[in-house]
């Protein structure tokens, strides 16, 4: 699986945005497959800077409702990627420095 199988998109709200700039973490929706090793080497291949630290979390569908039709959202898998002081990536100019 190449790295940009493994990472598929930043997630962009309020709350990582936050964490990006304070704490210098950014949040990526990853592959259900990918564990935090495989995370760690994906962003090096594909920023070139080192995570310090990777955390996984499996998000579970929720069920919504839309008028009498009953639905779930879609289950996912994020990674939330520490990295060290001083390196940061501006996602919002196509992941260059």
């Amino acid at each position: 699986m190449s790295a940009r199988d493994i990472i598929i998109r930043p997630v962009v709200t309020e709350k990582s945005m936050k964490e990006s700039s304070e704490n210098n973490k950014l949040t990526f929706i990853v592959s259900k497959d990918a564990n935090k090793v495989s995370v760690a080497q994906a962003i090096k291949e594909i920023y070139n800077i080192k995570a310090e630290k990777v955390n996984i979390v499996n998000v579970h569908p929720k069920k919504k409702r839309v008028g009498k039709y009953l639905g779930k959202t879609n289950a996912f898998k994020k990674a939330i990627v520490k990295f060290p002081d001083g390196e940061s990536i501006d996602i919002f100019n196509n992941g260059e420095k």
